[in-house]
């Protein structure tokens, strides 16, 4: 090989490596910018459209919206500008890659930021947001000046406001929420538009019951289950809607498994757990824990019967603790468990493997949340342990 030609090969793979490093460190410049801007919506040119994926121009940088991102029977063509939510940066070898959104609950979040001044002020600040794309969102707001009616504001002259942002995601419908620290009372507002009765808290569940009247029902639960999913996004907690008679029916129900378990735990009769149960005392910690006055109050009730109640609800709590220690025990035994789930279980009276066993895995999702593979691994092994395959 003569000398100039391989002078021309070392010329040209050197060039070559000039302009790949250049590539990277100019990829690697648009992923540290736009990593930082990530959360950010910003305004995009469609490039075009492809299996539903669309690809836009950010002003010299390349972005995608899948198809799952985008809001559903949006029509979308070449040359459009629209808004769009930052999701995520990666960095490939074949160069940056931006990802972006039209149905992050982040975006109508800022698209209120941007149309509310009250709130990129910091007058009125936003809880949260939920989303059904398109349709319908829940958008829960505050005032940090009770002065001022953070809905209105949000709403705007005429509805200016909502409208704006609404236009801007195709037509999909937000109600504003008052937020409040009670959770109750926060999810009686995220249930608007439909009146809510009653509504019975179980903390332990992360749940609630909610009753209506029977021409509320369909508003309460919404086209497809829409307004219960969304105030049930919104508020962090598993709703139940119910008719009030359903209601009445399950309260019946649960009060009576609760008065038969402490009538048994106490050895009384099922009318001196009623009376307890409507005074406010529905287990042995609460009977073993009160004030001794307050049990005397009780117009059926006397001193000594009130010392009587109290030593065997202490007496329960020992049989119960050991009886719990010895469940522990023998459910850690199961793959997978941990301490955290023993004590839900416990909780639910599921106190033995074959209990477990016996469970569904929306009965064991019910009692805590995991992941459903989890679940319906754990009930298979406990079916295993104890021999229902055999």
């Amino acid at each position: 090989m003569e000398t100039e030609e391989f002078g021309r090969i070392a010329a040209q793979i050197f060039k070559q490596v000039i302009i790949q490093k250049v590539r990277e460190a100019e990829r690697e410049v648009i992923v540290d910018d736009y990593t930082k801007r990530v959360g950010e919506v910003i305004i995009v040119t469609v490039k075009r459209v492809d299996r539903g994926n669309v690809y836009v121009d950010m002003g010299g940088v390349d972005g995608m919206i899948s198809k799952f991102d985008l809001i559903p029977n949006e029509s979308t063509r070449k040359n459009d500008r629209l808004r769009a939510y930052i999701k995520d940066v990666k960095s490939t070898p074949r160069g940056a890659q931006i990802f972006l959104s039209r149905t992050a609950p982040e975006m109508m979040i800022q698209l209120f930021e941007m149309e509310v001044p009250e709130i990129s002020e910091g007058v009125i600040e936003i809880m949260g947001g939920a989303r059904d794309p398109g349709l319908r969102s829940k958008l829960a707001v505050k005032s940090k000046d009770k002065r001022l009616d953070p809905i209105g504001s949000c709403i705007g002259m005429r509805g200016s406001r909502v409208q704006a942002v609404s236009n801007e995601l195709n037509g999909e419908r937000v109600d504003i929420i008052l937020w409040d620290e009670d959770p109750a009372q926060f999810v009686i507002n995220a249930m608007a538009p439909a009146e809510v009765s009653s509504i019975v808290v179980d903390e332990d569940k992360n749940s609630m019951d909610i009753a209506v009247e029977d021409d509320q029902l369909a508003l309460a639960i919404g086209r497809g289950g829409q307004n219960i999913k969304l105030a049930s996004r919104l508020t962090g907690w598993k709703l139940n809607v119910m008719s009030i008679n359903e209601s009445e029916d399950k309260q019946a129900e649960e009060n009576q498994k609760v008065s038969g378990k402490l009538a048994e735990q106490l050895g009384v009769d099922s009318e001196v757990a009623g009376v307890l149960i409507e005074e406010g005392f529905g287990s042995i910690d609460e009977v073993a824990d009160a004030d001794a006055d307050a049990l005397e109050s009780i117009e059926e009730f006397d001193v000594s019967m009130v010392e009587e109640l109290q030593e065997r609800a202490s007496d329960a709590q020992l049989v119960q603790a050991l009886g719990d220690a010895e469940s522990s025990e023998v459910l850690m035994g199961v793959e997978g468990m941990d301490e955290d789930l023993v004590q839900a279980l416990i909780e639910a009276e599921i106190a033995t493997v074959d209990d477990l066993a016996e469970l569904s895995i929306d009965e064991l999702l019910d009692i805590q949340e995991m992941d459903k593979e989890k679940a319906s691994s754990m009930i298979m092994t406990a079916r295993e342990n104890e021999g229902w395959f055999d």
